[in-house]
């Protein structure tokens, strides 16, 4: 079983303190704040991360759903927007957005709909986030260039 970690140090009371997010592997390390997180402050904020990963593990969800389907792509290109919002409990992610691109040659925009669906569905944050309302995907297809003779 792979286990991955990251890890985050706080210092000071929750609107006036700042910290510390930094990622097991070592390839990323960044300030967050009360600021960060919920205005538009400088640095980074847990959502961001959520974000990166849902856009990596859909991205690579898509590839291995498109190969599995003899599809090889030549590109995907995928965003995640996380939204905050208030609940019952408190701030809460109310929705996920994820917007995709991919040019992947000879496949037909309806296929290519159905396989990135399925990959919103059965990514592995996908499925870790299931507790969030509203998870989203608008999916575009890129046409592939054409060579002329």
């Amino acid at each position: 079983m792979t286990i991955r970690e990251a890890s985050a140090e706080w210092q000071g009371t929750l609107k006036e303190g700042s910290g510390r997010l930094r990622l097991g592997s070592g390839v990323f390390e960044g300030a967050y704040s009360f600021p960060s997180r919920f205005e538009n402050g400088p640095g980074t904020n847990p959502e961001e991360l959520i974000a990166a990963a849902h856009a990596g593990c859909f991205s690579m969800a898509l590839s291995a759903i498109l190969g599995g389907a003899n599809h090889i792509p030549t590109n995907i290109s995928t965003i995640a927007k996380v939204h905050l919002g208030a609940g019952a409990a408190g701030p809460t992610i109310i929705r996920i957005e994820i917007e995709t691109q991919a040019e992947i040659p000879g496949l037909a925009p309806d296929e290519f709909q159905t396989l990135a669906e399925t990959a919103k569905a059965t990514c592995l944050v996908s499925r870790a986030l299931a507790g969030v309302a509203t998870i989203t995907l608008k999916a575009g297809l890129i046409a592939a260039a054409t060579t002329q003779q």
